[in-house]
């Protein structure tokens, strides 16, 4: 069984920078493909990053790229995301998840098979 727990969330300044971690227990977590997700009420999860279980690919959605940054460092069993210059429609709920078998596309929130319970951001004007 694997764990995930995410923290670093809280309430900003709109041009501020948030760094989440997602901290992984329980099954080896450097095989797994990463992923950050976000939810806002009323609205589905979206996609917002992803990191291969080596860290030599990552994607990112549209709305993010140029100041989202994911990583990982395998040897602490966590996955982070840098977030600068953050944005009130950046506000939401944060959640990191894990891919175990990669039978579906990335983007694709239910190809992850393991999810954190969630981390607030918000992002004020």
């Amino acid at each position: 069984q694997v764990e995930l727990v995410e923290s670093g969330g809280g309430s900003v300044q709109a041009g501020a920078s948030l760094r989440l971690s997602c901290a992984a227990s329980g099954r080896t977590f450097s095989s797994y493909a990463m992923g950050w997700f976000r939810q806002v009420p009323g609205k589905e999860r979206e996609f917002v990053a992803r990191i291969s279980w080596s860290g030599g690919t990552t994607y990112y959605a549209d709305s993010v790229k140029g100041r989202f940054t994911i990583s990982r460092d395998t040897a602490k069993n966590t996955v982070y995301l840098q977030m600068n210059s953050l944005k009130p429609e950046d506000t939401a709920v944060y959640y990191c998840a894990a891919d175990v078998y990669g039978r579906r596309s990335p983007l694709d929130r239910r190809a992850y098979t393991y999810w954190g319970q969630g981390t607030q951001v918000t992002v004020s004007s």
